[in-house]
């Protein structure tokens, strides 16, 4: 054999193994950022969950806040639980996952009912404290866990996208308890991506009169690049386009399809955006960017002082404020 032949089969075996690492190093990267039970066997994983709480404003009003309202909610619950103001449901997705939520009824029956929904990694119970603010102003609750997520089944998370499709299942739930339901979607970062996609969408009922979207990205790609290179240390380019291909070979979605921007470009939704200016996780600039391209009534509240989803602790009279005001103008519209 000659020498030339034997340098080109050593230089293909050597791209072919390359190949083989850098597919496994994709597969890897997917699995520890979007399926929950191989991130908790990651000791990464942990470093990561440090860092972000470490990223967040740690101020005594904010802590103070915090405790007191999870004192509240947490004597709520017990009070929903042993009335019978709340119970578990589930509904099947199209894909064959069982998704759960917690429904909370008011003590007054009204048609005004809100759907709440938790960020990346979390679980429903992480919207309680907005749950017990929403049933004092008359709301029916229904707080799901995302899909692959708390109680929820699944197989790869979201991020928005495959979560708008999932949610509409709960719309459906609403409207067939009352046809006359009047619906608020208030979600936090990956949630109130996942409302704004909803927005996008023109199946959404009329019945959906209003979005409050705290902290939300303006895309799932974008902040999958920010990540693998805050998280991993490794470059956005090329393997964020890798990931969308394995990820749409396993999971079945595109990451560029995840994208609240260009859903609130088509949006009718009267949307209120949230932001903390100190919010090192997801920066306020995306909360701008989205008010800026949404073609619905809008108005948009930075926090200042709050980091990633602290807006509610930080100014806790000014976000609830806000809020109701903004939901008594728009549900007066609706009507």
């Amino acid at each position: 054999m000659s020498r030339k032949k034997k340098r080109m089969i050593l230089a293909a075996a050597g791209l072919g193994a390359f190949g083989v690492l850098y597919f496994v190093l994709v597969n890897f990267l997917v699995s520890a950022a979007l399926v929950p039970s191989f991130m908790e066997k990651l000791s990464s994983f942990e470093r990561i969950t440090e860092e972000s709480y470490a990223a967040q404003v740690q101020t005594s009003d904010i802590k103070v806040n915090r405790q007191l309202t999870l004192n509240e909610t947490g004597e709520w619950v017990k009070t929903c639980e042993k009335e019978g103001r709340c119970r578990k449901i589930s509904a099947k997705t199209e894909d064959g996952f069982t998704l759960v939520a917690q429904e909370f009824f008011p003590q007054e029956e009204s048609h005004k009912w809100a759907l709440l929904l938790h960020g990346y990694t979390g679980w429903k119970e992480e919207m309680y404290p907005f749950a017990y603010w929403y049933y004092g102003e008359g709301y029916h609750i229904i707080a799901p866990d995302l899909r692959c997520q708390g109680e929820s089944d699944g197989d790869f998370i979201g991020m928005g996208w495959t979560d708008h499709y999932d949610c509409m299942l709960w719309i459906d739930y609403i409207l067939s308890k009352d046809s006359r339901a009047e619906i608020v979607l208030h979600g936090q970062s990956m949630g109130a991506a996942a409302a704004l996609m909803m927005t996008g969408e023109e199946s959404l009922p009329p019945n959906v009169f209003a979005a409050v979207s705290d902290c939300s990205y303006t895309d799932a790609y974008s902040m999958f690049g920010e990540k693998v290179k805050e998280w991993f240390s490794l470059p956005a380019f090329p393997l964020v386009d890798s990931a969308r291909l394995v990820l749409k070979l396993r999971g079945g979605y595109d990451l560029r399809d995840a994208s609240a921007v260009r859903a609130v470009e088509r949006s009718r939704t009267p949307t209120l955006f949230i932001h903390g200016d100190a919010d090192a996780m997801i920066s306020v600039r995306m909360s701008k960017e989205l008010y800026a391209a949404a073609a619905c009534k809008k108005e948009l509240l930075i926090v200042e002082g709050a980091g990633h989803a602290q807006s509610q602790d930080k100014q806790p009279d000014t976000y609830y404020g806000t809020i109701k005001r903004f939901l008594k103008e728009n549900q007066a519209r609706s009507e």
